[in-house]
C-alpha cells in the first residue's frame, strides 16, 4: 500500500514531457524541467490586475494563474485554465457594473414605472431586477433609457455605452469572446496548449484592467498610448529610395553622395525598430492619413541641412498617441474615395477641396475607414451606412458636407483646428496609396 501510495505522488510530482517543448522561442526541442517552470513562471508573471480590480475579479483571476503555473506537471490544466477564463469575463463585467453603479440604480418597466434598487452585490441586483417585466436602466453619456437582461451580451453592451471598453476592432473581438464562452459551456472535448491558456488569460487580464480604466503598456486589445519620437522620412524621387530615422540622428549621416537628391520631412511617429514601428511608414502622406498610427507632421519638405537646423533651433519633444478610437474624414466626390484625413487638415482645405458627401468615421485606423466607405459607397450587403457596422470595424458618426462632418467631429472629440499642411508625399505613397479610386473597382 505505501509503495503505490508513492508512486502515485510521484506521478502526481512529475514533469509532464509535453510541456518542454513550448519555448521562448517557439515549439522545439525538450528545455530541462526546471527551465521550464522558469519560463512559464515568468509569463504568468507580467499579467497584473490593478489595485482597484474588485477582490472577487482578482481571486478568480489568481485562481486562473495558479492553475497555469500547475500545467507544467499535468498539461490537461491548460484546457481547464483557458475555459475557466472564459467565463471570468462575466464576473468581472458584474463586478465592475456593481461597483460602477454603487449601490443603487433605477430601473424601468415596459409600463414606465420607475423604481429605484438597491443592492449589496450584482446578484442582489439581479434578483431584484428580473422580477421587472420587460426591464430598462439607463447607458451611457446620453442617459437614455435602454434595455438590460444582466448576462453576458448585455453586461457587453452595458460596459461599451459607458466607455469602459474601447476600441472598433475589439467590438469583433469582443463578440468572439462571448461567443466562445457560449461554446465553451457546452463542455465538448477539446485540448489546448500552454499558449492558447496564456493568450487567453492575457485576453482576460487586459480587459479587467481596461474595465477598471487602466490600459495595458503594449498590450494586444487595449494597449496604452504608444510613444512616438521625431522621424525624419527622406526620399529620392529619381531613385524611388525612401528611408527613415530619428531626427536626432540625421547631423551623424549628413554629407556625402547619399544626400543628393534627397528631400526630408520630420514627423512625429511611431519608430522604435526591432521594439515597434510603424509598418506603413515610408507611405507617409502630409495631408491624408495613411500610417497604421498617428504620424503628426512638424516640417519640411527641405535638404537633410535645413531639417537639421529646424530640428535644433525647435527642438521638438517626443510624446505619445493613442491609435484606438481615432477620427477620421473621407470624402466621396466624382464617384471616387479620396484618402481619409484627420480632422484638423480637413478644416484647413480650400473650397474647390471641399466639395462631395464627407464622413465621419471613428476607427483604430485609416486602412479601416477606406475600405468601409467604399463598400458603403457600392451598396455592398451588409455595411451600415450610420453607427456601428457588423462586417467592419468602424462607427460612422456622421455624413453630410464638411462643415456639418466637421461638427460631428468636434462632438466625437477630435480636434478640428484648422491644421496647414504641405502637399508632399513619398514615392512609395504615390504607389501603394494613389490619393482617390473609383467607387465601383
Amino acid at each position: 500500500m505505501t509503495t503505490t501510495t508513492n508512486d502515485h505522488l510521484s506521478a502526481l510530482q512529475a514533469v509532464d514531457s509535453r510541456v518542454l517543448h513550448f519555448t521562448p522561442f517557439g515549439l522545439g526541442g525538450a528545455m530541462r524541467p526546471e527551465d521550464a517552470a522558469d519560463y512559464q513562471q515568468r509569463l504568468i508573471s507580467n499579467l497584473v490586475l490593478a489595485d482597484d480590480v474588485a477582490q472577487t475579479t482578482r481571486q478568480k483571476f489568481e485562481q486562473l494563474c495558479a492553475g497555469y503555473a500547475q500545467g507544467l506537471l499535468c498539461y490537461d490544466l491548460f484546457t481547464l485554465v483557458s475555459d475557466a477564463a472564459k467565463p471570468t469575463l462575466e464576473q468581472a463585467l458584474r463586478d465592475r457594473f456593481a461597483a460602477h453603479h454603487n449601490g443603487a440604480i433605477t430601473a424601468r418597466n415596459e409600463a414606465g414605472s420607475e423604481r429605484q434598487i438597491t443592492y449589496t452585490n450584482y446578484a442582489d441586483f439581479h434578483d431584484q431586477y428580473r422580477k421587472l417585466r420587460k426591464p430598462e436602466i439607463r447607458m451611457g453619456s446620453s442617459n437614455a433609457w435602454t434595455p438590460f437582461n444582466g448576462m453576458l451580451d448585455g453586461l457587453m453592451k452595458w460596459a461599451r455605452r459607458e466607455g469602459l471598453l474601447r476600441g472598433q476592432r475589439n467590438r469583433g473581438i469582443e463578440r468572439a469572446k462571448k461567443a466562445l464562452r457560449n461554446l465553451t459551456a457546452h463542455g465538448m472535448f477539446h485540448l489546448l496548449t500552454p499558449v492558447d491558456a496564456y493568450r487567453d488569460l492575457s485576453d482576460l487580464a487586459e480587459i479587467i484592467n481596461q474595465l477598471w480604466g487602466h490600459a495595458t503598456p503594449g498590450g494586444r486589445l487595449y494597449p496604452a498610448p504608444i510613444p512616438r519620437d521625431v522621424v525624419a522620412i527622406g526620399w529620392n524621387t529619381t531613385t524611388g529610395t525612401v528611408r527613415a530615422g530619428h531626427a536626432a540622428q540625421l547631423s551623424d549621416q549628413q554629407g556625402g553622395d547619399e544626400d543628393d537628391g534627397f528631400t526630408f520631412v520630420l514627423v512625429r511617429a511611431v519608430f522604435w525598430p526591432g521594439e515597434r514601428e510603424d509598418p506603413n511608414m515610408m507611405e507617409y502622406d502630409a495631408r491624408n492619413a495613411t500610417t497604421r498610427f498617428p504620424a503628426e507632421y512638424l516640417w519640411g519638405p527641405g535638404s537633410r541641412a535645413q531639417a537639421i537646423t529646424w530640428f535644433g533651433r525647435e527642438a521638438p519633444e517626443p510624446d505619445s498617441c493613442d491609435s484606438l478610437d481615432q477620427v477620421f474624414v473621407i470624402r466621396v466626390h466624382d464617384d471616387r474615395i479620396h484618402l481619409p484625413m484627420y480632422p484638423g487638415v480637413a478644416a484647413a482645405l480650400l473650397p474647390a477641396e471641399q466639395q462631395g458627401t464627407w464622413y465621419a468615421v471613428r476607427a483604430d485606423g485609416p486602412a479601416e475607414v477606406f475600405a468601409h466607405t467604399r463598400a458603403v459607397s457600392t451598396a455592398a450587403h451588409g455595411h451600415a451606412r450610420t453607427g456601428e457596422c457588423e462586417q467592419c470595424p468602424v462607427e460612422t458618426i456622421a455624413s453630410g458636407d464638411l462643415v456639418t462632418i466637421l461638427r460631428a467631429a468636434l462632438a466625437a472629440g477630435a480636434d478640428i483646428s484648422p491644421l496647414t499642411t504641405p502637399d508632399v508625399r513619398t514615392p512609395f505613397a504615390d504607389v501603394m496609396a494613389p490619393r482617390s479610386v473609383a467607387t465601383s473597382p
